[in-house]
This record gives C-alpha cells, structure tokens and sequence, in this order.
C-alpha cells in the first residue's frame, strides 16, 4: 500500500510539472508575440514621415508585459518548486529499483525547465533593450525638436545635434549586433556545458552500474604505475652504469 500510495504521489507531481510546463509554453509563445509586435511598432513609428511624432507611446503593452513578466516568474517559481518535490521522492527509501528511470524523468523536466527559463530571460533582455533604446532615442529627438521649435536661427547647432542623433544611432546598431553576438555565444556555451553534464552523468551511471569497471581500471592504473616505476629505475641503474664505466 505504502508503494501503491508513493506511486500516487510521484505521478501527481508529474501532472503538475505537466500542466505547468504547458501553461508557461502558451505565455511564452503569447509574450515573445508581445515583445515582437513592441519592436514592430517602434520600427513603423521610426519611420514615420512626421518629425514630432513622439516615439514612446506604448503604456499599454508596457503594462502588458510587466503583467506577463510577474505571471511567467510566478509559473517559473512553481515549477522550480515541484521539480524540487520530484527531487527528494527520487532520493526517498523504497524506490532504488525504479531509481533510474525516475532519475530519467526528472532530467527530462529539469531541461524542460531550463529551456523555459533561458527563452523568458532571453525574450525579457531583448524587451529591455529594446525600451531602453528607444528612451534614449526619444529624450535626443525630443531635445532638437525643443531646440529647434524655440530658437529656429542657429541652423548650424541643429545640424551638430542632428549629426550627433546620427552618431547615436549608429552606435546603437553596433551594440545590438555585439549583443546579438554575445547572446549566440553564450547559448553555444551553454548547449555544450548541458552535453558535458549529460555525458558525465551517464559515465557516472555507468560506473555506479558497473563496480567491477572502476576495479578493473584501477588494476590497470596500478600496474602502469608500476611498469613506469620499474621503467624508471632500470633507466636510472643503467645511467649510473654508464657514467661510472665513462669516468673509468
């Protein structure tokens, strides 16, 4: 009865990591919708042929995506937490038979879990930057168009700020292609720690399976170091013969 109520337990908790990863599935899809239609708009409104067109006007899907930030943190946290419960069952008495393919699972939704994250910081970055550059962005056009409207007789003032806009903006691209290259750098780095961990694992598995593997390595490791010891000796008696038989 104890095991028939364990295995009650264990598949409870995988309905929940289910219904969970499936939850933050839709609201990532729906926030990366968010922060593309965002980008969008500010590119269209950049375009625009009206120079007094202000450029941050999107209260509403900043609202939005605060909203959905605290809600996907929020299916992040209770997801961390069940995988955590998934943890100690896997560690608890009674289940050393079944160990491995519950260890199996796990992984499985701990990568889950992983990816989801490593998709939300990456969505959520990319929104800031996005935000944030455009803040800049608006506080210069701002600025000339308050210069411009006031004075309206340095012409050449106007055309160092417009030059200087320019030089910013250019220096914004720059950064976002060095970002974009840091990010693909960081996912590649990333993907291979997650390989070396998985193969680690499994050599671990395999050793822990397999006990007479390690014995048997370590004879071998033993009676290299013995040949290199022996080797090493004939050497060095063989050198001193030799210097011995040079000085007479």
């Amino acid at each position: 009865m104890a095991g028939i109520g364990s295995s009650s337990y264990w598949e409870d908790l995988r309905k929940q990591a289910r219904q969970l990863e499936n939850e933050l599935d839709l609201k990532l899809v729906s926030f990366s919708k968010l922060c593309t239609s965002y980008s969008s708009s500010r590119d269209g409104r950049r375009g625009e042929t009206s120079d007094t067109t202000p450029l941050l006007n999107n209260s509403t899907q900043d609202r939005m995506f605060d909203t959905m930030s605290v809600e996907i943190e929020q299916l992040l946290a209770k997801l961390t937490a069940v995988n955590d419960k998934m943890a100690e069952y896997t560690n608890g008495p009674g289940t050393a038979t079944i160990n491995a393919a519950l260890m199996h699972t796990l992984q499985r939704h701990r990568d889950i879990l992983q990816d989801y994250t490593h998709e939300f910081h990456k969505t959520k970055n990319n929104f800031m930057a996005i935000r944030e550059r455009e803040d800049l962005l608006g506080s210069v056009r701002k600025d000339i168009e308050t210069y411009k409207s006031g004075s309206g007789v340095n012409n050449r003032r106007t055309e160092l700020f417009l030059k200087e806009h320019e030089h910013l903006r250019n220096s914004d691209r720059l950064m976002d292609d060095t970002i974009s290259i840091a990010m693909a750098t960081k996912e590649n780095m990333t993907s291979q720690r997650g390989l070396l961990k998985s193969i680690q694992s499994r050599v671990n598995t395999l050793a822990n399976r397999f006990p007479a593997i390690n014995n048997l390595i370590q004879r071998v490791n033993l009676r290299k170091r013995r040949d290199s010891l022996i080797l090493g000796s004939v050497i060095g008696v063989c050198t001193i013969l030799l210097l011995l038989y040079a000085f007479h």
